[in-house]
């Protein structure tokens, strides 16, 4: 009887930055300025992949993959955010916040599983050299990168559903950047025990057993290239998976720091730090990370650029 007559929470009002008037619109350019980059970034990523044929490999095909990753996951939040900062707070349907913590997780679950590919495609590259161009075909690569979509997909449809199930009858106030699990964990009028378990659970497959995979691939990496006979054959077995090493470590560390230990002694001002970090600069960071480290697709880019130059002038 008490919940029924409870007022049912039918939008959420994001706070964002609660900052002054005049460091917001500075604010406002940085953030537009880094999602135009992201997006300018990782679509150069994506069209260098499908047009040169010197990245038509395995590594490059998953790097696209993540590229797709990144634009799906800054796409969802920085909009809204940049709509939120201007407007100092905004208001989102429960309809529109339970569509973009999905997209959000989705985002972030394929991730970690194309990071997890990603590992496995260089611990073949690296450890198994002779029977690489046989184990990872094209065909196998599609493969993946359908299971790992399809699997971020589907497991977060199950949080999500349930999450959409929970009580929210006020305040309808959360102080974040987007509509995260916590922030509406914390609002939630209603037992979140069962919400609690199945994240745990769910966990399980999308980042437990990723980091299983990633964590032995790359210690028999390390081995293994440490163990090769010359200086050269080291320095260019590695700079095949330095990249992917930090792009990874950079994807789980903002992971762990704001989902796994958070630090009670934070404050929300740096949990919104974090997960600007983790939501909106990190996309920005990996087709830099890629360009900047990698030979083939500095090549492909200048390549695209000269013909481009040339196709005009004529």
């Amino acid at each position: 009887m008490q919940e029924n007559n409870l007022t049912v929470v039918t939008e959420f009002f994001l706070l964002g930055f609660q900052c002054s008037q005049n460091i917001r619109p500075f604010l406002f350019c940085v953030l537009l300025v880094v999602y135009c980059g992201t997006i300018c970034g990782n679509f150069l990523i994506i069209i260098l992949v499908s047009t040169s044929k010197i990245l038509h490999t395995p590594m490059y095909f998953f790097i696209s993959q993540l590229s797709i990753s990144d634009i799906l996951l800054t796409t969802n939040i920085v909009p809204n955010m940049l709509y939120v900062l201007l407007s100092n707070g905004g208001s989102i349907t429960f309809f529109g916040c339970m569509t973009q913590f999905y997209f959000f997780s989705t985002s972030v679950a394929s991730e970690c599983f194309l990071l997890t590919v990603m590992s496995y495609d260089r611990y073949v590259a690296i450890c198994n050299p002779l029977r690489y161009a046989s184990i990872m075909t094209r065909a196998t690569c599609v493969k993946l990168a359908i299971f790992c979509w399809l699997v971020g997909f589907s497991l977060i449809i199950i949080n999500v559903s349930t999450v959409s199930r929970l009580h929210f009858c006020g305040p309808n106030v959360i102080d974040h950047l987007f509509c995260d699990l916590l922030p509406l964990l914390e609002l939630s009028c209603s037992k979140t025990f069962v919400v609690e378990l199945e994240v745990m659970l769910l966990s399980i497959p999308s980042v437990i057993i990723p980091m299983m995979i990633i964590i032995p691939s790359y210690v028999k990496i390390i081995f293994t290239i440490l163990r090769m006979p010359s200086n050269i054959s080291r320095k260019k077995a590695f700079s095949t998976c330095s990249s992917h090493l930090i792009v990874v470590s950079i994807f789980y560390w903002t992971l762990f720091s704001v989902y796994v230990f958070p630090s009670k002694g934070e404050n929300l001002a740096m949990s919104k730090i974090l997960s600007l970090l983790y939501t909106v600069f990190t996309p920005l960071v990996n087709p830099i990370i890629y360009s900047l480290r990698n030979k083939d697709i500095s090549k492909a880019a200048q390549k695209t650029l000269f013909l481009h130059t040339l196709c005009h002038n004529l």
